[in-house]
């Protein structure tokens, strides 16, 4: 069965310029990318991502990582990978979230650390189970930036939208 799974490089992976290395490495699953953007973080995006967190001591800090405080990049590359096994597929090319205890041939065991404040600077997140991968995809994507329907949509008509346009 096919499933989709949020993916992030996060911004110590584009500070270190591993974005190629990291995407070389997740077309091993042969999965499709049906979304990609780049995203300035904001805090109350960090916060909602990582809300299962909230009562952790290193919340704070974790938030800065996510928004690029940390690194002096303010931003964050979003993909939503999609096919069949795409979370196992991609979790296991990830590596475990600690990137000490990350095979030394993932993703993170081979770009991650720890910093000496206790946060793991793993270079990546990947969806950890469907309905998280369901909740991070529509926190990070419209359904218009998905070039499959992995979800239901409605169709809004909204009045008086400001937007940018090219000029």
């Amino acid at each position: 069965m096919n499933q989709a799974a949020l993916i992030l490089i996060k911004p110590d992976g584009l500070k270190k310029s591993l974005t190629g290395n990291i995407l070389t490495r997740l077309s091993e699953t042969k999965l499709e990318i049906v979304a990609a953007k780049m995203v300035r973080v904001s805090k109350a995006l960090a916060e909602d991502h990582y809300q299962h967190l909230k009562d952790k001591p290193f919340f704070g800090d974790i938030i800065k990582y996510l928004q690029g405080d940390l690194h002096d990049r303010k931003k964050v590359m979003a993909l939503v990978y999609w096919g069949e096994g795409a979370i196992s597929k991609c979790r296991q090319l990830a590596g475990a979230t600690n990137p000490e205890e990350a095979d030394p041939t993932s993703i993170r065991g081979s770009y991650g650390r720890i910093t000496t404040s206790g946060v793991y600077e793993n270079v990546i997140h990947v969806s950890s189970n469907e309905s998280d991968a369901e909740r991070e995809i529509k926190l990070w994507f419209n359904p218009d930036e998905i070039i499959v329907k992995l979800y239901p949509i409605k169709a809004i008509e909204e009045e008086k939208v400001k937007k940018n346009t090219w000029a």
